[in-house]
């Protein structure tokens, strides 16, 4: 029964593997578990899961002390009394049967130590990260989701008396908004000959389409420059497998990951008897935080800075019915990705999480794209990160504001999921330091960081609503080299027919008023 559960529990924990460090919950080692329960309401999740985990922690530490006591007593009873006993040639055979029964209450225990261990991690899995002082506590995006950068500044905030306008929770935030313009997206990259959606999906289904013509200069024109604009800035240009390992995955992707993002890979290949199951990559971040698994790197050659390029691969199951047209919302797509590493320090990774929104705006601004930055609210958090900011759009034709950049500091906890440390922390006291101090040092892994530059099907909606003309789309100036020096794409057919159900929407429509 034991083993059963001891699998159960295993399998549990096996299942995803980024917990907090659980020093930091224990007081004797410096933890403070009243920061975590503070940090779980702020994210909107069950506080008395830190309770649970020291409650099962207490547990199995209080079994390894007893086994630690009855060993001493095996130790003591074999070498004050047994051993004597024998050397005097004096019968000794209760003592003997005596240690073989405290020795089989150990192994029992033992057995018992694992169970109680997994117990705990499980839980201690569902913990998330701190949360950043600069992120606003809530659970509605639409209202709380704090502004911190409007590009281009708008006039309100030029006007004596109003500026600055930022920060501001959108549900504050009052300014004129960027022009429209009367075309979206998905018609104009029909009109340029750029994408066959139909075929595309009678080949692939739901959201299945074929770049074609201008959209396929445009997709490797975006990638190019993405490649082109990181390198500049010192990143290494890593191209990752597309597909992992599901024991790498499951220290990276988040339980419902699996469920709402992650394509399964399955047939029999290198692994004959399928005891590895694969993951198709919904971004690069995800093989290269792996790239550093189990590794120890020195902290004097951090940072690093990875630009990824792949294909992406997602199942979009909780998207279910949001942008049908166009290439906004696909199941496969290309995009470049900023993956940044440096040491277990809180403040160098938030300054590097500047440096790299700082980019992505650079990157937009350069394209002409209006846009706003936003740091997300804590009910919104994925487990991992500490503050995330999104870079929204604007697409005029649309009238909205879309989020093209997504922009986390993760700090050291997908970094314990694959092992990749950089050192011991220290807490201080020299040669000389107390027990206290020596209990509280811990081990130290890397901060990962994580942005978006470009996914590039969003890119090119974003760029065709924006720089769209009468006759067809303007190609934006830093884009003309990487396009064979095209720099208009010229409407080639007329816009599309609308399919049948939206033929047949249309027709309720007009039936009510």
């Amino acid at each position: 029964q034991n083993l059963v559960s001891y699998q159960k529990q295993k399998n549990q924990s096996e299942s995803i593997t980024m917990p907090i460090d659980i020093n930091s919950l224990r007081t004797y080692k410096g933890g403070d578990p009243d920061a975590y329960r503070t940090y779980m309401k702020q994210r909107f999740k069950d506080p008395t899961l830190v309770d649970q985990v020291l409650a099962k922690d207490e547990s199995w530490r209080d079994l390894r002390g007893q086994i630690d006591t009855l060993r001493t007593s095996v130790n003591k009873l074999q070498r004050e009394v047994i051993a004597p006993k024998k050397k005097a040639k004096e019968p000794c055979d209760a003592e003997v049967a005596e240690m073989k029964a405290i020795k089989a209450k150990i192994s029992e225990m033992e057995d018992q130590l694992p169970v109680i261990a997994d117990e705990r991690d499980a839980l201690l899995n569902q913990i998330g990260n701190i949360v950043d002082p600069e992120v606003p506590i809530g659970q509605d995006e639409e209202e709380d989701n704090l502004c911190v950068t409007l590009y281009p500044e708008p006039l309100e905030a030029e006007n004596a008396g109003d500026k600055p306008l930022l920060p501001a929770p959108l549900s504050q935030l009052k300014y004129t908004l960027p022009a429209t313009k009367p075309l979206t997206h998905d018609d104009l990259l029909w009109r340029i000959d750029g994408y066959e959606p139909i075929r595309g999906q009678a080949v692939a289904g739901h959201r299945g389409y074929f770049l074609k013509n201008a959209g396929v200069l445009l997709n490797q024109a975006l990638i190019n420059y993405g490649i082109a604009f990181l390198r500049k800035r010192g990143y290494q240009v890593l191209q990752p497998p597309y597909f992992m390992k599901k024991e790498v995955m499951a220290g990276i992707a988040q339980l419902e990951d699996f469920d709402e993002q992650l394509y399964k890979v399955s047939g029999k290949t290198d692994d004959p008897e399928g005891s590895t199951e694969k993951y198709l990559i919904a971004t690069s971040e995800q093989p290269i935080c792996g790239y550093h698994r189990n590794e120890w790197i020195d902290d004097k050659a951090l940072p690093f800075r990875y630009a990824g390029i792949s294909t992406c691969f997602r199942k979009e199951a909780g998207s279910s019915g949001k942008d049908i047209r166009g290439i906004f919302r696909v199941h496969q797509f290309e995009k470049i990705e900023q993956f940044c590493v440096v040491v277990d320090d809180f403040e160098e990774s938030t300054k590097e999480q500047t440096r790299m929104i700082d980019a992505a705006k650079e990157f937009y601004e350069s394209l002409g794209f209006p846009y706003r930055v936003v740091c997300i609210v804590s009910g919104a958090l994925n487990d991992a990160a500490v503050k995330k900011y999104d870079l929204e759009a604007w697409f005029p034709g649309q009238q909205a504001y879309r989020e093209l950049v997504s922009c986390s500091n993760c700090t050291d906890f997908q970094a314990r999921g694959v092992g990749a440390r950089c050192g011991q922390k220290k807490t201080g006291g020299g040669d000389k330091k107390s027990k206290e101090d020596m209990l509280k040092d811990k081990a130290s892994y890397v901060h990962f960081l994580n942005s978006t530059l470009c996914a590039t099907g969003r890119g090119i909606c974003c760029l065709l609503e924006n720089h769209q003309e009468e006759n067809g789309v303007r190609v934006p100036e830093v884009l003309v080299p990487f396009m064979g020096g095209i720099d208009f794409l010229p409407f080639e057919r007329a816009p599309m027919e609308a399919t049948k159900g939206e033929k047949k929407g249309k027709g309720k429509g007009k039936g009510k008023k």
